[in-house]
Parts: structure tokens; sequence; C-alpha cells
């Protein structure tokens, strides 16, 4: 999908698309492992991009 296009997502809508808890997410950005944005108070995501760190065996080095 064209980044240009694809729509943002929220950490809740995240959390469920790849199925883990919004704490667990939280504690990935606070150790910058994950790909997130912060709009103002909020944290946005595109799941083309957790698709890509998912595929590239990232998400699998991550120790908590």
């Amino acid at each position: 999908m064209d980044q240009a296009k694809e729509k943002w997502s929220s950490l809740d809508e995240t959390a469920k698309y790849i199925g883990v808890t919004k704490e667990t997410i939280r504690n990935w950005i606070e150790k910058d492992l994950v790909p997130a944005y912060k709009v103002g108070k909020q944290w946005r995501f595109r799941f083309s991009e957790i698709d890509e760190w998912i595929k590239s065996g990232a998400s699998a080095k991550i120790v908590d």
C-alpha cells in the first residue's frame, strides 16, 4: 500500500492487530524497539511498517 494513502493506526488498533497489550507496545516504544510516531500526545503507527518490522525479525529479538 502507498504510505501516503495509508491510514494511521492508534495504539489500541495496533495492539489488537499484532495480538499484544497496549502496555507491551508502550514498553517497546520506551525502548525505541517498534516503529511509532508521536502525534500530539498520541502514538500512531502504520501497519505496513509494523508488518515489515515483524518480517525483519526485529520483533523476535525483544526480551522484556
